[in-house]
């Protein structure tokens, strides 16, 4: 008999999913039209148990994945299918992997509400890309694509990039791209380039620890200027200035003005200063090139007092908006002037700078502390008064009705 339960689960279950066999007998009697839901992470899936879950899914109509984690939706469009495999292919050889890929990304090529997808953590290498690209230069419905930590190389890095152009000509809507820890190198820049100017829809783009040199990042920045919306960047641990040759800063500060949304910067450990002098990026930031930003991290970048006290008065000027400045492991004094009035600054707007050690330790313990609050149950005394709260005000209007009824008989 078919069952129309709307969720299968088999989340945390260690299985070590080989066989066609293996995952029908767990699919048997289960309405994949019904299934909304689908939880699979802490299992290990083979190219026959993909097949037989490609296959599946390819007949599910509304559905949610974690592990996998899929959501889908044919009945409003404002429900989103997400595909995340990250880290499904443990103990598994490069040698099974690209038929795995293929089997689970070919069954979602047609899926017109898909909007995630998600292949972090998995590391195929860029010997097995190929079995994404049908996906991902198809399907223009995808809205955030995560790859990140998955051994890409620069030759890798460009198979993606080229089928995020092809996807781009056909009227992608891309807005999300995570690409971080990928050795993508300066190899994969042009690529990149390209797409970034193709697509133009790029929201948020993170590539951190990549081993991107001066070349790369300029040419990253030459794509992504495109991208009048963008709202969030995160090129940390990539590097910006070689042998004092500001070349990659300078071309990142004239873009700057090209992205008037922009609310999140990271920039940590990107060499933005070679010996202490101040990057014309943060002269720019200061200037107000993007008065909406509200997260600037420069962690580990050479900074100096000239800097910090550029950046204190730009906390009165181009940097208004500014809630979370991060700058940890420059050149700092212990008892640098300017680093105490931009604390004082930060907090009396509500935000804060993280400039030591101790700064991230009670940053740390503040987010316990709000866990804890958060994870403690209500009183039930609080939620019998929220509950009269209702009548006392109609008590309360009522009262007042009838004063203002009595006062207009009154003649003075």
């Amino acid at each position: 008999m078919t069952s129309a339960t709307t969720t299968l689960s088999w989340q945390g279950r260690g299985l070590t999913l080989d066989t066609r066999a293996q995952v029908e007998e767990l699919l048997a009697g289960i309405d994949a039209s019904s299934i909304q839901e689908v939880h699979l992470g802490g299992n290990t899936l083979g190219v026959e148990a993909c097949a037989a879950l490609a296959q599946f899914l390819s007949k599910a109509t509304a559905i949610k994945v974690r592990g996998l984690y899929i959501c889908c939706s044919s009945y409003s469009e404002y429900m989103a299918q997400v595909a995340d495999f990250a880290d499904i292919f443990t103990r598994r050889l490069i040698t099974e992997i690209p038929q795995s890929l293929s089997s689970l990304c070919d069954a979602l090529i047609d899926k017109q509400h898909l909007l995630e997808v998600n292949l972090s953590d998995n590391a195929f290498g860029g010997r097995s890309v190929e079995p994404i690209v049908p996906l991902l230069s198809t399907n223009t419905h995808i809205q955030i694509f995560r790859l990140n930590n998955n051994g890409l190389g620069p030759a890798g890095g460009s198979v993606i990039a080229e089928a995020l152009t092809a996807a781009a000509g056909k009227g992608s809507k891309l807005k999300v791209l995570i690409c971080g820890r990928n050795r993508l190198e300066n190899g994969s820049s042009a690529s990149w380039k390209a797409a970034f100017e193709a697509l133009g829809s790029l929201e948020e783009v993170r590539m951190p620890q990549n081993g991107i040199w001066m070349d790369g990042v300029t040419n990253l920045v030459a794509g992504l200027r495109t991208n009048k919306g963008l709202k969030v960047v995160d090129l940390q641990d990539n590097t910006f200035t070689h042998e004092g040759d500001p070349t990659g800063v300078d071309a990142w500060a004239e873009a700057l003005t090209e992205w008037p949304e922009l609310h999140t910067l990271n920039l940590s450990d990107c060499v933005l200063s070679a010996e202490g002098e101040v990057p014309s990026l943060v002269q720019k930031l200061v200037e107000g090139s993007n008065p909406k930003l509200q997260t600037l991290s420069l962690q580990n970048n050479n900074l100096d007092e000239k800097t910090f006290e550029l950046l204190k008065g730009g906390l009165e000027t181009g940097l208004k908006a500014v809630r979370r400045l991060e700058l940890q492991w420059n050149e700092q004094e212990e008892d640098d002037e300017h680093l105490v009035e931009m604390k004082q600054k930060l907090k009396s707007r509500g935000g804060k700078l993280f400039a030591t050690d101790e700064d991230d330790e009670e940053d740390e313990e503040e987010k316990e502390e709000a866990e804890e609050v958060k994870e403690q149950p209500i009183p039930q005394s609080a939620i019998d008064r929220a509950k009269e709260l209702p009548a006392v005000k109609a008590a309360a209007k009522d009262a007042a009705d009838e004063l203002a009824d009595l006062m207009a008989k009154v003649g003075i």
